[in-house]
């Protein structure tokens, strides 16, 4: 196809969707009107932008910082810090300040996400959980859902800790986990043993349904701030939000005990985050609609795209299933090539840290690892799915989508 036939598809494919799109605005005026209070109620001002160095005590603007997110979230309280190095991260720090020799880790939703295999111990590390005496099970998923009946007989039968549950699919096939579903089980096992700590991987959910996990109970919630709450602006960082006493464990075990979350200096990106925060409602929206295309004109062309451009959204991801590697390779590099950032690199397999297969990506981002930026990436194995996210503005996603087809139909 050349570029004029793909535009006019994509029209095509815009006139069906905008009752769609309208939908994610509602969501995003939501969103906005949220942050905006937040940052109006704790009384931001523009001396909350000043840098702190060295130990970063009495940063009053990290301190506002953490009290917008609090209560965006509807938290008890929160920790946000640049000292995070990614979503990975701020969830292996969460698990490790949580769990304690001889505690059990469950696993509701399936294997996690492949960067914290070894974190945990299933692929063998002398740093994993697993090598410090936590035990793990795994209870998989049925019909993307919960298995109810086999989370109440585990947990009637052996005493848990935490409770970890990973709502974005990651490199599965499986659908992303929606609040609704959370709701539901949360309370069976809070039924069960109210001391259980649920604790939700929010990585690409955040700001897409207007309810989040801390309202329907999760105990502790975790995400990026290169991904949908840093809006393409923050340079790095995540954050964790929560019960209190469960946050200042995050904190000690973040920096050091005894000093916690007194101390990791801003280093100047406090004015980022606000910033990242303050657009990440519109950007969450742009991400969500470039996804929506994405799905309908792809399936158009005759792929299998999972979900649906009607069906429920739960994260910014948009799987494309190619069953054939050159085809994931090919659309891959066309991402990176309708990119702003490193347009002319030309992507290729490899082996990844943390990854159990060679991975293709494609991530011509202005902050390295930002999939909230337009970004494209899968794992080589079959069935050979493209994990499309992001998308600061719609017109780039667009802009990116026409590159991939292009790249993939020459």
């Amino acid at each position: 196809m050349n570029r004029e036939e793909i535009k006019s598809l994509i029209k095509e494919e815009e006139q069906k969707l905008q009752s769609i799109f309208a939908g994610i605005d509602d969501v995003a005026m939501f969103y906005s009107e949220k942050v905006l209070l937040a940052m109006q109620h704790n009384k931001l001002s523009e001396s909350s932008f000043t840098a702190t160095t060295g130990y970063g005590y009495n940063d009053l603007g990290r301190e506002n910082i953490e009290a917008i997110f609090k209560e965006v979230f509807c938290a008890e309280d929160a920790l946000v810090r640049n000292q995070f190095v990614s979503g990975s991260h701020a969830l292996s720090v969460t698990l490790f300040a949580l769990l304690r020799p001889n505690d059990t880790l469950l696993s509701i939703s399936g294997t996690p996400y492949d960067t914290l295999h070894e974190v945990i111990g299933i692929v063998d590390n002398p740093s994993s959980l697993k090598s410090f005496g936590v035990n793990y099970h795994q209870i998989d998923l049925v019909n993307n859902d919960f298995d109810d009946e086999e989370i109440v007989k585990y947990l009637k039968e052996n005493k848990v800790r935490v409770i970890e549950i990973q709502r974005s699919k990651g490199y599965s096939t499986r659908d992303s986990l929606n609040v609704s579903s959370l709701a539901r089980i949360i309370k069976k096992i809070k039924d069960i043993d109210d001391s259980i700590i649920v604790m939700i991987d929010n990585c690409y959910c955040e700001f897409v349904e207007k309810v989040n996990p801390i309202e329907v109970g999760a105990d502790v919630v975790v995400g990026s701030l290169i991904k949908n709450l840093g809006g393409g602006i923050a340079p790095n960082g995540a954050y964790v939000v929560g019960r209190r006493e469960l946050i200042d464990l995050v904190g000690e075990r973040l920096t050091l005990p005894g000093e916690g979350r007194e101390v990791g200096p801003s280093l100047g990106v406090n004015k980022q985050i606000l910033q990242g925060l303050f657009f990440a409602p519109s950007v969450v929206a742009s991400s969500l609609k470039t996804a929506v295309l994405t799905a309908s004109v792809m399936a158009r062309l005759g792929y299998s795209v999972r979900p649906k451009h009607d069906d429920e959204r739960v994260d910014i991801v948009q799987n494309i299933e190619f069953n054939d590697p050159d085809l994931l390779v090919k659309f891959v590099q066309g991402i990176q090539s309708g990119s702003p950032v490193d347009s002319h690199f030309l992507p290729i397999p490899w082996d990844m840290p943390g990854y159990a297969d060679q991975v293709i990506m494609a991530a011509g981002c202005f902050t390295q690892g930002s999939s909230i930026e337009l970004s494209c990436d899968g794992p080589m194995r079959p069935p050979y799915i493209a994990y499309l996210q992001g998308g600061l503005t719609y017109e780039y996603g667009v802009l990116g989508l026409i590159a991939a087809i292009e790249h993939l139909t020459k």
